[in-house]
């Protein structure tokens, strides 16, 4: 099956003429219009806020399209904070989530006026000598076990690093509030990347539930109530995307059967959907350089799992447009390679494509979130550029290609020295 585009293989050229492949290419006119979309299926909670995941893009004209849309930043760790503050994001406009935190992080986050996303219940006495007990504390929540909804089982909490167990957030909460916290929330990530329309709803009811609990037996009061993320895209041509029109809907039935009763109509919602808010948007360019003819059939790009790990790491579908040829027969089957010294560095595995010859633009599709951000420099491999293609369809340089420079500029080894000051004699990206 097909998955269209956002960028035309003319637009492609134009573009390829000007920034040598491989590059991450973003869509604008996509991002704004998606984050439109999901202000607007949350619009009847006022205090409804986009929390976006740094971690997936942390490119700043990303963040600050995002801010420019209505969104904050959801950090979780130093340098994001740094980021999301450059950017002009600061105090509660920012959520950390963090994990296993250093000091030093909590103290940066409570400097910024961050609202502080408690992982786990011993941390409370950590924050409070890293940085002190602010008047908003959430708190993240895991209920154990596997979590499940519609036909079956979705994750499983209880095999996750992250949360407080039930008993743990009513206890905390009573410390916390006896530590002159006035205002709290709540956060749970329960499952990643589900393209059902019941995920959030599911979660938002155990997470309402759990909140009419904490507010009447702790008398902590609920401010604010944290969905986070998992809200996933239809890697795979496929799958049906969600409809988050639809899921803010049904969000809304679940609040009002809930919380509404409990007289906690006031309950802000807040998302941190890094995925679904930037995964389709983006995607990596690259080009075929070498075919290889053995026990199967291989193509080779110039790319490889340095700039975009899904696949290595995880098996991840990405879907692959040969540029040019969408509308030509699906006949040929390919291991579709990167140049790493790994057998896992490919970005396809028996794909039924187009015939792709030497010199070909490959477009691998949904590399938005968790593309360019999951990047490294293994074998010495160069982050490659990234790119926006604006509204009006020009294009901008957002994030040069590295060089050897910058990957030698952290070495301090006495009595060596590395000749790359001709910058004209070393490749690009």
């Amino acid at each position: 099956m097909r998955k269209s585009t956002f960028v035309t293989k003319e637009q492609l050229e134009q573009i390829v003429s000007k920034y040598p492949t491989p590059f991450h290419l973003y869509d604008e006119k996509g991002i704004r219009e998606n984050a439109r979309r999901v202000k607007e299926a949350f619009s009847w909670n006022p205090g409804y806020k986009e929390f976006f995941a740094v971690k997936a893009n942390a490119n700043p004209v990303i963040l600050q399209i995002l801010k420019e849309e209505g969104c904050g930043c959801d950090c979780s760790s130093f340098t994001e904070l740094m980021l999301s503050k450059a950017c002009g994001i600061t105090g509660e406009d920012i959520m950390f989530s963090s994990n296993d935190t250093p000091a030093e992080d909590f103290e940066y986050a409570r400097a910024l006026g961050a609202i502080v996303n408690l992982d786990d219940i011993t941390h409370i006495e950590f924050l409070e000598q890293h940085g002190g007990i602010p008047e908003t504390v959430c708190c993240r929540y895991n209920p154990g076990g596997v979590f499940e909804f519609g036909n079956g089982i979705m994750d499983n909490p209880g095999d996750a690093k992250y949360g407080m167990t039930t008993e743990q957030m009513f206890e905390a909460y009573r410390i916390l509030k006896a530590k002159g916290v006035k205002r709290f929330g709540i956060h749970a990530f329960l499952a990643s990347n589900t393209v059902s329309n019941d995920y959030y709803p599911a979660l938002a009811k155990q997470l309402f539930e759990l909140a009419v609990r904490l507010e009447k037996e702790t008398g902590a009061d609920i401010a604010f109530i944290n969905l986070s993320g998992g809200v996933g895209i239809p890697y795979r041509p496929d799958q049906e995307a969600t409809d988050i029109m639809a899921v803010g809907e049904d969000v809304r039935k679940v609040y009002e059967e809930v919380l509404v009763p409990a007289g906690m109509g006031d309950v802000a919602i807040y998302t941190e959907m890094g995925r679904f808010m930037m995964g389709p948007y983006g995607c990596l360019v690259t080009r075929a350089i070498h075919e290889k003819h053995t026990y199967k059939e291989y193509i080779g790009c110039d790319a490889c799992a340095a700039h975009l790990m899904r696949p290595a790491m995880y098996g991840s579908y990405h879907h692959i447009t040969v540029m040019g040829k969408e509308d030509e027969p699906c006949d040929h089957k390919y291991d579709v390679t990167g140049s790493l010294c790994e057998n896992n560095d490919k970005f396809a595995v028996d794909r039924m494509l187009p015939e792709i010859e030497k010199g070909d633009l490959l477009v691998i599709h949904d590399t938005g979130a968790h593309g360019f951000s999951m990047g490294y420099n293994y074998n010495g491999k160069l982050r490659s550029a990234e790119i926006l293609l604006k509204e009006d369809g020009g294009t901008s340089l957002i994030r040069r290609a590295e060089t050897p420079q910058d990957l030698f500029a952290t070495l301090d080894v006495t009595g060596v020295t590395i000749p790359y000051e001709d910058e004209k004699s070393f490749p690009k990206g």
